[in-house]
């Protein structure tokens, strides 16, 4: 068996690219240990290395900026057996605007929209905390705004099931696999900055309960399937503040504490197939670049 696994960053963005070869690095061994061969990009040429490679491989996943995402993973659909999230779900997940606006339409609580003085500005079509700021300014080109919402940063990484051919998806009617809830780390620089630095895991919070309950909903309003990130503020309310239909930096702790494989999970998931749980051994902290420290 092969899998063809294909991370943007690391081949074409410096600036993530640690990020990402952390994220790949620890799904690469699992599929490995599950007795893959894994087959990844040789060169910056990502659609041209995706085109050539995943006909030869029995599965694959795509590991890229959201406004990339849906353009790599509706090709791969087309070529391999896709284990990540949906081409057209990701679509939507990309514009983090309309996102917002599906959220808060079904009930469930996002970031209000910016009043007057310090409000977040972020890209609609961005990637994690990059270009996010706290701020004064009105949004430029291709940003919008929301109020900041003081509160505690967690996310919460599920993996959404699903019966998949090359171009059609039909929703098993099953809940997400909870994998871990997990603490963010994100500091404000002087200019106001987000900066992502990594985080903890599993956490249990208080409210923990509702919280995986909102993220659940998020993931179903949105039709996410396989694994997927979402960000929560747990404030007065649970707002759901970004979703990544995705592999995330928690993956990297979450594999170092799991005792099942994210691949066979990854794989079973899309064949409607996903364990009703996971078992957690152990917590521990990771920086943004996947650097682990067990605690």
């Amino acid at each position: 068996m092969k899998v063809f696994l294909a991370e943007y960053s690391v081949c074409n963005d410096p600036e993530l690219a640690p990020e990402g070869a952390a994220m790949l690095a620890a799904i690469s061994e699992s599929f490995e240990r599950c007795g893959y061969d894994v087959v990844t990009p040789e060169s910056p040429d990502f659609e041209g290395e995706i085109k050539r490679l995943a006909p030869e491989c029995d599965v694959g996943m795509v590991i890229a900026p959201d406004h990339l995402l849906f353009r790599y993973t509706h090709l791969l659909e087309g070529l391999t057996h896709n284990v990540g999230c949906g081409s057209m779900n990701a679509a939507v997940c990309a514009n983090k605007q309309r996102t917002a606006d599906i959220l808060s339409r079904n009930g469930i609580a996002v970031p209000p929209a910016a009043g007057e003085g310090r409000r977040v500005v972020k890209p609609i079509m961005g990637c994690g905390a990059l270009g996010v700021r706290l701020t004064d300014e009105e949004p430029g080109a291709g940003e919008f705004a929301q109020a900041y919402v003081e509160g505690e940063a967690l996310s919460v990484s599920l993996v959404g099931s699903r019966v998949t051919g090359n171009v059609c998806e039909f929703y098993t009617g099953a809940a997400p696999l909870l994998l871990a809830v997990n603490r963010q780390e994100i500091a404000v620089a002087d200019d106001g900055r987000f900066l992502y630095l990594g985080g903890e895991t599993p956490v249990h919070p208080d409210r923990e309960e509702e919280i995986v309950d909102a993220a659940v909903r998020a993931m179903n309003v949105l039709g996410c399937q396989g694994y997927a990130g979402i960000d929560v503020v747990v404030g007065d309310r649970i707002y759901v503040v970004d979703v990544n239909p995705r592999p995330t930096t928690s993956l990297v702790g979450i594999t170092a504490v799991m005792e099942e494989e994210i691949a066979d999970i990854l794989v079973a998931a899309s064949h409607g197939e996903a364990p009703a749980e996971v078992h957690l051994s152990g917590r521990v902290r990771f920086d943004k670049d996947g650097g682990l420290h067990r605690l």
